[in-house]
């Protein structure tokens, strides 16, 4: 039996159905958020490397949504829905992500952003409706290493626009 001590962190109710990945973007915070608010932005670099994305509807509010498709490298389309729940900007967005509204499978996503001097440290948990979800995300559709990606997609086209920014 083990116990936790005092001073000694508890563990997450959820922990063993979360995917926690973050990173530190060399962009200011707000462009890091836009980037995630506003569609054009969203097409340019949305999802793992090789996919692209097509939207079919966007509205960036809570209870607004988001109804597009991801296109895998491998020519397979991604029937993908989200719906905002909470908006704080430029710190904090929560959002349900599924295949689809209603989708009993759909998870949590929070992102938070922080400005760390001139960069901003984005972190984005998934929690997933049970821990088999979580691993079958993990496992057999390699989330985390997609979502690492994802937000190196957002670091490259964020970084770009400071880039240009800083020539013009």
């Amino acid at each position: 039996m083990s116990q936790v001590g005092r001073g000694t962190p508890a563990q997450s109710a959820t922990a063993d159905r979360e995917i926690m990945i973050s990173r530190v973007i060399d962009a200011p915070r707000d462009l890091v958020f836009e980037a995630f608010t506003d569609v054009r932005h969203l097409a340019r670099w949305w999802g793992p490397e090789g996919f692209t994305t097509t939207t079919h509807s966007f509205e960036f509010r809570v209870g607004g949504e988001w109804d597009f498709v991801m296109h895998g490298p491998d020519g397979t389309d991604y029937t993908e829905w989200i719906t905002w729940t909470e908006i704080a900007p430029p710190e904090r967005i929560a959002m349900l992500h599924g295949e689809s509204r209603g989708d009993p499978n759909a998870f949590r996503s929070v992102l938070t952003f922080e400005s760390d001097g001139a960069a901003t440290r984005i972190e984005m948990c998934t929690v997933f409706p049970t821990k088999e979800l979580r691993d079958e995300a993990a496992e057999k559709h390699h989330a985390i290493e997609g979502g690492q990606q994802t937000l190196g997609k957002l670091a490259a086209y964020v970084t770009e626009i400071v880039r240009k920014g800083a020539e013009g």
